[in-house]
């Protein structure tokens, strides 16, 4: 099969397509056809070796988190799926045209809800569901900040806190307030206007999905007691303010995953896909991608014009 593989840590430049052997699923595994690879941020920090210290790679490797597609073969004691079920999951190496997984980080894709898109959704769904119900653990009436609202992983993040009973403000730039309107929070911040920012009230709790520079500028907003979950650095000084932070990893979730998924039929979540990449072009994908601004970046077995993952409210 093909699959994008990182020679060393370093540029894009290391990312080349080779004729790799394909994998088999162990016990508990699945083995899913790739239609649709998402391009993460955890991808390129990888590349570059920015995060050696916490995931060390064992070079070469295939880099990609989560993918959607078919399943074309079961290990053994897998009871949930057959083969030409169509899913949504968790994985390692996903940039290929084939990958294997642990059947447990996998979910069924809704009948409405199109294959190749789905593979937006599995690493940014869970991580913004996750980082509102676990790290912050957000409650009823509580007022929650999301930083990065507009982005993939806060898109969910606001869902998840409006879900659960929330008073939610995204935050955002300035420039993106139109995209933010559409999101329903009860409150828009720009962030990077100063005049807004000291108006903002002390909240009870900030989502971060931006990084921990900027929830430090933030510190004297968030009540003493308050909660800050972030997905990043932990900022600086919160200890001082009586402040908890709690940083977490994503983690498999299929009956969450699958919940998402039906979100996105409902028309209650929306994940625009703003571009598509075939795997040979995969440099180009993740140069795109880091650039930032943008929707999802998908890599595909084959070119795609570029949509949102969206359906109308049903």
């Amino acid at each position: 099969m093909k699959a994008v593989v990182l020679t060393g840590y370093g540029e894009v430049e290391n990312l080349v397509l080779r004729e790799v052997e394909e994998p088999l699923p162990g016990p508990g595994q699945i083995k899913v056809k790739v239609a649709g690879a998402s391009i993460n941020p955890v991808d390129w920090k990888l590349r570059k070796g920015e995060l050696r210290a916490l995931m060390p790679l064992e070079l070469p490797t295939i880099l990609g988190r989560d993918v959607s597609g078919e399943v074309v073969a079961v290990g053994q004691g897998v009871t949930q799926f057959q083969v030409g079920d169509r899913v949504m999951g968790l994985v390692d190496h996903g940039y290929a045209e084939m990958a294997v997984g642990q059947a447990a980080a996998f979910a069924t894709l809704p009948p409405e809800l199109e294959l190749e898109p789905a593979g937006a959704l599995p690493l940014v769904g869970l991580t913004g569901a996750q980082l509102v119900e676990e790290a912050v653990d957000a409650r009823p009436g509580q007022t929650v900040l999301v930083t990065g609202a507009v982005g993939s992983v806060g898109r969910v993040a606001v869902f998840a806190a409006k879900q659960r009973g929330a008073h939610v403000i995204a935050g955002v730039r300035a420039r993106q307030r139109a995209a933010a309107e559409e999101l329903e929070p009860d409150a828009i911040v720009a962030l990077d206007q100063p005049a807004e920012v000291r108006r903002l009230q002390p909240v009870d709790a900030i989502a971060d999905t931006v990084d921990g520079k900027l929830v430090e500028s933030l510190l004297t907003k968030v009540k003493a007691g308050g909660v800050i979950g972030t997905v990043l650095s932990p900022p600086e000084g919160a200890e001082q303010r009586r402040i908890h932070v709690k940083a977490m990893l994503t983690h498999p979730d299929a009956r969450r995953l699958s919940e998402l998924g039906e979100a996105v039929v409902k028309g209650q979540l929306v994940l625009p896909v703003d571009q598509r990449f075939p795997l040979h072009e995969a440099r180009q994908g993740q140069v795109l991608a880091e650039g930032g601004g943008i929707g999802k970046v998908l890599l595909v077995p084959t070119g795609a014009t570029s949509h949102a993952i969206e359906q109308g409210p049903g």
